[in-house]
């Protein structure tokens, strides 16, 4: 009888392991798929409405199809009273990249980026409303034991080195914000960028390609998913997105 217990102790342990190591794959269109990045603080008293707003966009019929919304918190409110745990120097440095190279006016917070452009107006619009995008090409990927495959094929000639981002997001978190401009709230976020991965994909016969590691975070959080984007040269501006839930 024990070894009997102990044998399906041991079944119910192994049983998840194959949906932990099963592959996913993610793949865009030839057409781009829009990358909308919001900067945003738990220490910013007018974050709250773009983060819920940004929530929103979980019910639209074309989230990770025609767009992708990551949100990055950035560190520069930490100095108010309150430690955002989901921002990162890295976060806000890629913010201020994007004003050195004129994509912004100033930085800021909430601060919507649409395709490495400056996205106002955030508060009037809905998912369908985003511009429609060039003809990149195609980018896929491909994830297995905690390995993101990579490959692009562009539609057209490629001018200089293509890099990539590899993020890992987090869902349905919540946080209760004890000092700062929003302490006694309690906050919801979607779309949390966890970890970010960076790199340069290599040219080859079928198109180009790159193997990484999946980032990782020690947040725990009840859904998550993987978003790849790739850009061109010293421009950071996403060309090509692509990716999805976790499974």
């Amino acid at each position: 009888m024990m070894h009997l217990r102990m044998a399906a102790a041991l079944l119910a342990v192994l049983i998840p392991l194959p949906v932990l190591a099963g592959s996913q794959v993610f793949s865009s269109a030839v057409e781009q798929t829009g990358l909308l990045e919001l900067y945003t603080s738990e220490g910013c008293s007018s974050c709250p409405p773009a983060d819920r707003w940004l929530s929103s966009l979980k019910t639209s019929p074309v989230l990770w199809k025609e767009f992708i919304p990551v949100a990055f918190h950035v560190d520069y409110w930490d100095y108010i009273g309150w430690q955002d745990r989901f921002a990162s120097p890295e976060f806000s440095e890629r913010q201020r990249r994007f004003a050195r190279q004129q994509s912004l006016r100033t930085v800021y917070t909430p601060g919507f980026v649409y395709n490495g452009r400056e996205w106002r107006n955030w508060f009037a619009k809905r998912f369908f409303d985003f511009p429609q995008g060039s003809r990149p090409g195609v980018l896929t990927v491909t994830t297995m034991d905690g390995e993101a495959r990579l490959n692009f094929r562009p539609s057209g000639s490629v001018n200089s080195t293509l890099f990539y981002t590899v993020a890992l997001l987090g869902f349905d978190l919540q946080t209760h914000i004890k000092a700062g401009e929003n302490a006694g709230r309690s906050l919801q976020h979607d779309f949390v960028v966890l970890d970010i991965r960076s790199g340069s994909l290599q040219p080859g016969e079928e198109g180009y390609s790159a193997s990484t590691q999946i980032p990782h975070s020690d947040v725990v959080a009840p859904r998550y998913a993987i978003v790849v984007w790739i850009h061109q040269g010293d421009d950071i501006s996403p060309i090509q997105a692509t990716g999805g839930y976790r499974e």
